[in-house]
């Protein structure tokens, strides 16, 4: 009898350029994330699925398109990924303004994820962030902390 778990797919969906289109992939990585038993950080990713599809639809989908949503496993990590065909390379502002009411994002994601960064396709571009460790089982992140 085998008792290995089968391996993980990366998940992906589409979203047209619209308001909704914010919830409905926040609420996709929920979904990805209890399926794929990652409880920890799944309010982190979720939150930087937000912060990526929300600039994916107010700078990088031009009119009649949209972005797809991508997450995918990573070693014992999570990997979120928003494809769009915007041109522009993003980048987390250095100093913003107290009073700014937008623009913030990217810091978001950049605290809350171990590693993120921009690649290019053609058209557009691939804003990607990870988190290591994501999935690893409770009992193995308490031997990591303690060294066991």
């Amino acid at each position: 009898m085998n008792n290995e778990t089968p391996p993980l797919s990366p998940r992906e969906r589409f979203y047209r350029r619209e308001r909704r289109s914010v919830p409905a992939a926040r609420a996709f990585a929920h979904e990805v994330l209890a399926d794929w038993g990652v409880h920890g950080c799944a309010d982190d990713v979720a939150l930087c699925v937000s912060e990526l599809a929300t600039n994916a639809l107010v700078h990088g989908a031009p009119p009649g398109r949209g972005f797809l949503l991508r997450l995918l496993p990573c070693g014992d990590g999570v990997r979120v990924e928003v494809h769009d065909s915007g041109d522009g390379v993003p980048a987390v502002p250095q100093a913003p303004d107290r009073s700014d009411e937008s623009g913030r994002g990217l810091l978001l994601v950049s605290e809350l994820a171990d590693k993120w960064g921009v690649a290019e396709r053609s058209p557009g571009k691939v804003v990607w962030c990870e988190w290591t460790g994501a999935r690893a089982r409770p009992d193995e992140l308490a031997c990591r902390a303690t060294g066991m």
